[in-house]
C-alpha cells in the first residue's frame, strides 16, 4: 500500500537534525541520489537497497525537481530488491552434485566438509544467476513545514532498515518514532503537560522505555472512547490547528473490532479479539471485568458526512488500515498521467491530514480527562457500564 492508496497503513517520526538554509533542493538531490537503488537483475548479487522515485520505482536519480519535491512535502521510496533460492530446491541440486563427486570418488564413503561448503556455495551460485529478484517498495513522505516523516508500513523489520539507511543517507539526522508519549507531549502545555511528566512511568527518556513503560496512555485512551461511544457522548469538537477551522464538530467511536491482553487463569499472557459490529459490548465488557486491557482498535470517525477509519495499535500508535475519503487517479487518455497522480498526492495528503487532525483533537480531548480531576468520574462512569449499571 502506497502514498496514492485510498487505504494505508503508517508509522511517523519527527527528525532531529539541521537542514541547510540554502540550496536544499541540491542537497536533496544530491543525498538521495548518493545511495539511490541499484539494479541487480543482471548480477549474481543477492540483494541490494536504496532510494528510489515514487513515481518512477526504477529511477534513483533524483535531479528533476517535481520527480520528489511538491511544495513542502520530499517524497521517495524505499526499494529493497533479494534474490531468495527456496531451500528444497538447494539441497536437490547441491544432493545432486555431491552423488556426482562421489561417484568420481569411490574411495570415499562421505564427501569432506570443506568439500560440501565448496558444492554449495557453487550451486547456489549458479541457481542465483537462474533466480529473478523480487522487489519490495515503501514509500516515504517528509513534510518539511511540519517536520512529521511519514513511512508506509507497520513492518517491524522494514522500519528498522529503514531508520538505519536514514541516518547513514542523512548523517547528522535521525528518525524518532511519534509513540504515544511523544505525541501527548506534541498535544498540550502548561499545566497539562506538567502532569503528563508526572504520569510518565519510563525510567529513561529513551524511546523504548517511553513506550514500554507507557502502556496505560494507550489503553486507557481506548477504553476512554469505547465507554463514550457506548454512554452516547459520541461528539467531539476540533481543537488542533490544521486543515479543518478549530472548534467545528465531529463525531468518533470504536466499532468492528477489539483486542484485548492480559493475563490468564493459568498464568501467561492470553488475548481476545473481538470482532464485528458491537450492541451490548458483552465480550468487551467480560474482558474488561477480567483484568484485560484494550491492545487494539478500529476507530471510525465523521466529519461532515466525509468517514475516516484507522485500526490503533495502543502502545506505538501506529495506524493500520488508515482509510480516507476516496480518491480516484483518472484512467482517461486525454489526461496527462503524471500531471493526475501530482494532483492526487495533494489531495490524499489533503485528507490523511485531516484525519490526523481529527485524530489529534480526539487525543488532546482524551488528555484533558486522563491528566486532570475529571479521570475520577469517568473511572466511575465506566465501573457503572461494567456492572450494567447504565
Amino acid at each position: 500500500m502506497g502514498v496514492y492508496a485510498n487505504t494505508v497503513s503508517i508509522t511517523q517520526f519527527t527528525v532531529t537534525g539541521e537542514l541547510p538554509r540554502t540550496d536544499q533542493f541540491q542537497w536533496f538531490s544530491k543525498t538521495l541520489s548518493n545511495r539511490g537503488f541499484q539494479s541487480i537483475e543482471n548480477s549474481t548479487e543477492e540483494s541490494s537497497e536504496g532510494w528510489t522515485l515514487v513515481d518512477k520505482p526504477d529511477h534513483a536519480l533524483f535531479d528533476v525537481p517535481s520527480d520528489f519535491w511538491r511544495d513542502n512535502f520530499v517524497l521517495f521510496s524505499l526499494r529493497k530488491d533479494q534474490r531468495k533460492i527456496p531451500v528444497a530446491v538447494l539441497k536437490s541440486h547441491t544432493g545432486r552434485e555431491e552423488g556426482a563427486f562421489l561417484l568420481q570418488n569411490p574411495n570415499l564413503r562421505r564427501t569432506p566438509k570443506h568439500k560440501r561448503e565448496e558444492i554449495k556455495e557453487q550451486v547456489q551460485l549458479r541457481l542465483l544467476t537462474k533466480c529473478l529478484p523480487v522487489p519490495s517498495i515503501v514509500d516515504v513522505v517528509w513534510d518539511q513545514k511540519s517536520g512529521v516523516l511519514t513511512i508506509y508500513t507497520l513492518g517491524t523489520k522494514v522500519i528498522e532498515r529503514f531508520e538505519e539507511i536514514f541516518r547513514k543517507t542523512f548523517e547528522g539526522f535521525s528518525p524518532v518514532i511519534i509513540h504515544p508519549f511523544a505525541r501527548a507531549r506534541k498535544l498540550v502545555d502548561g499545566q497539562m503537560l506538567d502532569a503528563l511528566e508526572n504520569s510518565n512511568q519510563a525510567g529513561s527518556d529513551a524511546v523504548v522505555a517511553l513506550i514500554r513503560d507507557n502502556q496505560w496512555l494507550g489503553s486507557d485512551f481506548l477504553l476512554w472512547l469505547l465507554q463514550r461511544g457506548v454512554n452516547g457522548e459520541g461528539e467531539y469538537s476540533v481543537c488542533c490547528p490544521g486543515h479543518i477551522t478549530q472548534g467545528e464538530n465531529f463525531s468518533a467511536w470504536i466499532d468492528d473490532r477489539i483486542q484485548f491482553q492480559g493475563g490468564g487463569e493459568e498464568g501467561g499472557i492470553q488475548k481476545v479479539t473481538v470482532s464485528g459490529s458491537q450492541d451490548s459490548y458483552l465480550e468487551a465488557i467480560s474482558a474488561l471485568k477480567g483484568g484485560k486491557r484494550i491492545t487494539s482498535a478500529t476507530i471510525c470517525m465523521e466529519k461532515d458526512e466525509n468517514p475516516w477509519k484507522l485500526t490503533l495499535k495502543g502502545d506505538t500508535f501506529c495506524f493500520a488500515s488508515f482509510k480516507c475519503p476516496q480518491v480516484r487517479i483518472e484512467k482517461d487518455a486525454t489526461v496527462d498521467q503524471m500531471s493526475e497522480r501530482e494532483a492526487v498526492f495533494y489531495e490524499r495528503m489533503f485528507l490523511q491530514d485531516q484525519g490526523l487532525q481529527l485524530f489529534d483533537s480526539l487525543f488532546t480531548a482524551f488528555l484533558k480527562e486522563r491528566l486532570t480531576d475529571s479521570w475520577d468520574d469517568r473511572l466511575r462512569s465506566v465501573k457503572a457500564w461494567l456492572d450494567g449499571e447504565i
